[in-house]
């Protein structure tokens, strides 16, 4: 445990952190609002960016590099999503909510 910080804080950050790389994850993986991978990449550079700014202050410069590489892959993540490589949606058909595959037959 980290001194100077509560255990509740501590468990508040792993839990935020760990639905952040699911939300990073998911909707790139099933195509469902993939619109959140990038904005949940934006979201974590800034969580790293925070995290970077708390090792500095209290001096335990080792923790960086970590810090350093997960920030930048994220804002790599969230750059290519952006801009250079977007995720398409799932194409549904009309009403019926059914992929455009689904339902034909043979």
């Amino acid at each position: 445990m980290a001194p100077g910080f509560p255990l509740a804080l501590l468990r508040f950050i792993g839990i935020a952190e760990l639905a952040g790389s699911i939300g990073i994850i998911l909707p790139a993986l099933t195509r469902i609002a993939p619109v959140l991978t990038p904005l949940a990449s934006s979201g974590f550079v800034i969580v790293m960016a925070s995290a970077a700014v708390l090792h500095l202050v209290r001096g335990e410069l080792g923790e960086l590099a970590v810090v350093a590489v997960l920030g930048t892959l994220s804002a790599f993540v969230a750059w290519g999503r952006f801009k250079r490589a977007p995720i398409a949606p799932r194409e549904r058909h009309g009403a019926t909510g059914l992929h455009l595959d689904e339902g034909r037959q043979s």
